[in-house]
Order: C-alpha cells, then sequence, then structure tokens
C-alpha cells in the first residue's frame, strides 16, 4: 500500500475514534453550540471511557466501580461543564486529574472512598460553581486543598470524618454562599476557621460533636442569613460566640444541651426572624432577650425542663405578649416545682411566681 494511503487511513481511523461515543455509553448532541452529553451511569465501568467526543459537556458517571482519577482524566474534554462521579469506588485523586478543566462548573464526588483531597487538586477549575464531596471518608481540610477555586459557590462536605476546622481552612473560597459540613464527628473549631467567607450565606453544622464555640468564631461571616448547630454537645454559649452575625435571620441550637445563656447572647442579631432553642436543659431564661429581636416571628423553646419560680417571670411575661409563634403553645410546660409540673407557662401568672420554689 503506497505510503500516502496508510496516512489517510491512519487518519480516518483516528477521526472516527474521537469523535464517537464510548460503547457502552448514550450520548445525546445539542446543537448552537454543537455540545454532547454522555451518559454512562451504571454501566459497570472500571475506569474512565477513552474515546469521549471532545465537544462532550455533561459526563454522567455515577454507580459504576471508578477506582482512582489519574492525571488529566479529562484533558480531551477541555469545555466539560459537569461531571457526576458520585457513588463509585474512588479512593484516590491524582492532584494533576483535572487539570485543564477550566469550564467546569459542577464536580460531584459525592458517595465514594475519598479520605484525603490532594494539595492543590481544584486550581484549575476556575469557574467550578458546585463541589459535591458527601459521604466519602474525608478527615482532614487545609487551604491548599481549595487554592484557585474563588468562584466556588456551594461546598458540600457532610457524611466524613471531619474533627477539627483548622484556621484559614476556606479562606480561598472567597465567592463561598453555601457550606455544608453536617453529620461530621467535628469537636473543635479554630477562632479563625472561617476566615475569608465574607460572602458565606448558609453554614450547616448539625450532628456534629461540639462542645463549645470559640469566642468571634463567627465574626468573618458578616453575609449569614442561616446558621444550624442542632445536634451537638454544646452546654453553654459565651457572650461572643456569636459576634458579627449582624446579618442572621436564622438560627438553630435545637437538641444540644444548653443550661443557661447569657442575657445578651442574641443582642448583635437584629434581623432574626427564628430561633430553635427547643430540646436543652434550659430551666430559664431572660425573657427580656427576646423583647430586643423586633423581627422574631418564630420561637421554639419546647422540650426543655422549664423551673417555673420568679426567674422565669420576664419569659412568662413575654410570652403572654408576643406576636411571634411559639412552639406549641401545649408543649412549653413546666418540670418544676411539683406543684407547677406540666403546667402550661403561657396559663401562669408572672405575679404569683414564688422565688422560694
Amino acid at each position: 500500500m503506497p505510503p500516502l494511503m496508510k496516512l489517510i487511513l491512519v487518519i480516518v481511523s483516528f477521526l472516527q475514534g474521537v469523535g464517537s461515543c464510548p460503547d457502552v455509553c448514550k450520548c445525546s448532541k445539542k446543537s448552537e453550540p454543537e455540545k454532547t452529553e454522555v451518559n454512562c451511569h451504571k454501566k459497570g465501568l472500571r475506569a474512565l471511557p477513552n474515546n469521549l467526543p471532545p465537544d462532550t459537556w455533561i459526563l454522567k458517571l455515577g454507580e459504576n466501580g471508578i477506582p482512582e482519577l489519574k492525571a488529566n482524566s479529562f484533558r480531551s474534554v477541555r469545555n466539560i461543564e459537569s461531571i457526576n462521579l458520585e457513588q463509585n469506588a474512588i479512593k484516590s485523586i491524582h492532584p494533576k486529574a483535572f487539570s485543564g478543566a477550566k469550564q467546569l462548573m459542577l464536580l460531584n464526588l459525592q458517595g465514594n472512598y475519598i479520605t484525603i483531597l490532594p494539595p492543590r487538586g481544584f486550581q484549575d477549575l476556575l469557574n467550578l460553581r458546585f463541589l459535591m464531596l458527601g459521604q466519602n471518608q474525608i478527615g482532614v481540610l487545609k487551604p491548599e486543598m481549595f487554592a484557585g477555586m474563588r468562584n466556588l459557590s456551594e461546598l458540600d462536605l457532610p457524611l466524613n470524618a471531619l474533627t477539627i476546622l483548622p484556621s484559614n481552612v476556606f479562606k480561598p473560597l472567597i465567592a463561598l454562599k453555601v457550606l455544608d459540613l453536617s453529620l461530621n464527628r467535628i469537636q473543635r473549631i479554630s477562632p479563625k476557621a472561617f476566615t475569608g467567607l465574607r460572602q458565606l450565606l448558609f453554614l450547616n453544622l448539625d450532628n456534629n460533636s461540639l462542645k463549645t464555640v470559640p469566642s468571634g468564631a463567627f465574626r468573618p461571616l458578616q453575609s449569614l442569613e442561616m446558621l444550624v448547630l442542632d445536634n451537638n454537645l454544646l452546654t453553654t454559649l459565651s457572650q461572643s460566640a456569636l459576634d458579627g452575625l449582624s446579618n442572621l435571620q436564622e438560627l438553630y441550637l435545637r437538641n444540644n444541651q444548653l443550661e443557661q445563656l447569657p442575657s445578651d447572647v442574641f443582642s448583635n442579631m437584629p434581623r432574626l426572624s427564628q430561633l430553635g432553642l427547643s430540646g436543652n436543659r434550659l430551666k430559664t431564661v431572660d425573657g427580656n432577650m427576646f423583647s430586643h429581636m423586633p423581627e422574631l416571628k418564630k420561637l421554639y423553646l419546647h422540650d426543655n425542663p422549664w423551673h417555673c419560680n420568679c426567674n422565669l417571670i420576664s419569659l412568662v411575661r413575654w410570652i403572654g405578649q408576643t406576636k411571634a409563634t411559639m412552639s406549641p403553645r401545649s408543649t412549653l410546660k413546666c418540670l418544676s416545682p411539683p406543684e407547677l409540673k406540666n403546667k402550661s407557662l403561657g396559663s401562669l401568672q408572672p405575679g404569683k411566681l414564688q422565688c422560694s420554689t
């Protein structure tokens, strides 16, 4: 065969391979501009497909058995915008796995076996908006893991093995709006853990092992609107634990072990509209703290062991005057003294509450 003919056959063969769809996957094209969605969901794959169309923009690889992401795994699909790798068997990610994928906006890695994120492994992902890392085994976070991710809007890290949030860990994430750290084992938050998160709107720390919140830890979160601290081990909050949350609208502290609250702990939250304090060990609180919340619409106080003596007068008086929606009022009951046990707080007369009991 003449050399020219051989060259033509090689070129034709190459072009056929480049533009084709992987055998086990389903490809569908979108026109104007031309893009291809590649669906390889639950196809028994043990490695990334080789011959992805170069115009791939959505790649669905969920529920396969892919164990690792090697260097330059997505170099052939430089315009890719969405990659779903949930529920695979990924244990390791090469620091250069996503090299060149500068258009990527969504990366879903939840439900794998990832224990550590590669340093600077996402730094090429300048346009990434959503990163899902939930239900892995990640035990340590460091700032260099998030280097370069200046446009990330949502970071999901629930159901991992985190125990500590160190200083400046999220500092590169200057555009982050949503941070979900629920269902970990976080025991300690560095006072500077949230430095740099000036745009954050929602922070979820539900179901961790926090016993205390360091003073000023939330101070960088000047835009925060919702903070969830339910189902931790908090016994008290210092006067300055919630400093800086002047934009906060919803605060949930349900099912902790709070025994007391400083009277001015919520004093710098003029926009607070929902407050959850149910399921704690509160025997009394200063009702005047709620009088300084002009926007308060919903307050949850049930499942606390209320001790109905004269220390509760300000709360009983406030309950009688407020227009805010309370926990079902029938659930707000005295636990003690014995003569008032199971008596509804709403039915108490402030002037008849005794100090001797």
